[in-house]
């Protein structure tokens, strides 16, 4: 793993100001956060350097301004439930830079906490303009980074700064970045990837990475179908994306060269028409699927067998569903494998690592997502994590 240096390489940050690269880009209804888990996740970070005597500025976007100030993506919308979370105050500076943020940092004291207005209403900050950093970091003595969610963007919060300030990851983008190091970086063999979701053309770039770096590749939701009409399955009416068999089956050969077992499902379970639970429910064989009947969830043998797979691994990195597993039944499966996997990562034979909108949804609804080694809430970064991509925001932090 490369090298970064964290919070435990400050010296003493006493009366030091910290800019701290947060993501408060939270679910809102009707003016509130619906769901902190963004600020809960950099609270450790925020807190210690609070206690450690720094004074504190969040940096932070929210929403897509486009480079312009909008009221209703001010930041400030999220200042109640930050202070909820941290159990302090925290002061809004209404700028990022400029006299104004320089006069409030001579206000605050010591250990005190303040939240910069959205980066995003800055047309520097997503052009990575070197100006708008430099004038942000003329209020700052040190750079902490605790947003592995904004780091595939080389913005000037993000990256910019890192390169003008010593600068340090926070605790949560360490935690992120030891996790993901062991899951793909440096993991322990055998390794299974979980690899789900509707479309094949969505992680084609996942895919085709993946094939070279773990032993068993586990494809399910609508992205399975593909796979199973490029091997000459008739998948009847269910999503597929007929014109990437040529795609599929490249992938497939990929893996054969590699030495890695892609496993799809060879039952299923099959409806006429996408409900909860249809009367034309059942479960098919893959190659007795109907012209009129759709694929919406891999079958209970299917399940079993890749159950006993993940028993033979020591490393699990999982990023989507196995079907369509908002509606019952079609959970099933994706509810059974999980909780195989949080079993025996208890256990301890399993470290598992979970990230992606529709998989941490997925691990919440089976009520395991507590039980894996680390669930990330990261969607584009970990996504792009998953294809091999070098992160700028993690690249700058390079010790």
């Amino acid at each position: 793993m490369a090298m970064f240096n964290t919070l435990d390489d400050l010296g003493d940050v006493t009366g030091k100001v910290a800019l701290v690269r947060v993501d408060l880009n939270m679910p809102m209804d009707g003016g509130s956060v619906t769901d902190t888990t963004r600020v809960r996740a950099s609270a450790p970070t925020i807190l210690e350097l609070a206690d450690a005597g720094a004074k504190v500025l969040l940096l932070a976007h929210f929403g897509r301004p486009k480079g312009q100030r909008n009221s209703t993506m001010s930041v400030s919308m999220t200042l109640d439930a930050v202070e909820d979370v941290l159990g302090r105050e925290v002061m809004f500076i209404p700028e990022v830079s400029g006299p104004v943020v320089e006069q409030s940092v001579g206000i605050l004291r010591n250990g005190d906490i303040a939240m910069l207005e959205n980066t995003r209403f800055w047309a520097g900050e997503e052009a990575n303009d070197p100006e708008f950093a430099a004038a942000i970091a003329a209020n700052g003595d040190i750079f902490v980074n605790d947003a592995f969610s904004a780091a595939h963007r080389a913005h000037a919060s993000t990256e910019g700064l890192a390169h003008l300030l010593p600068s340090y990851a926070g605790r949560a983008m360490e935690m992120e970045l030891k996790a993901l190091d062991a899951a793909l970086g440096n993991p322990e063999h055998p390794v299974a990837a979980v690899v789900g979701g509707a479309k094949v053309s969505s992680k084609l770039a996942v895919l085709e990475h993946l094939v070279g770096r773990v032993d068993h590749l586990i494809i399910g939701g609508g992205m399975a179908n593909t796979f199973l009409a490029a091997r000459g399955v008739d998948v009847g009416k269910s999503l597929c994306e007929h014109d990437l068999t040529d795609t599929a089956n490249a992938i497939l050969d990929a893996a054969d060269q590699a030495g890695c077992t892609v496993h799809l499902p060879y039952d299923v379970v099959v409806a006429k028409e996408f409900a909860a639970n249809p009367p034309s429910l059942r479960t098919s064989n893959v190659h007795e699927v109907a012209p009129d009947e759709m694929i919406l969830d891999i079958g209970p043998q299917a399940v079993e067998a890749l159950a006993d797979v993940l028993k033979t691994c020591r490393t699990l990195v999982w990023n989507g569903p196995m079907g369509a597993f908002e509606i019952q039944p079609f959970d099933a499966a994706t509810v059974a494998l999980a909780r195989t996997a949080a079993a025996l990562t208890s256990e301890g034979s399993l470290v598992s690592v979970a990230g992606g909108g529709d998989t941490v949804a997925a691990l919440n609804h089976a009520g395991v997502a507590a039980d894996f080694t680390y669930v990330s809430t990261a969607g584009g970064a970990f996504l792009e994590w998953m294809e091999g991509k070098e992160l700028p925001g993690v690249a700058a932090l390079r010790a």
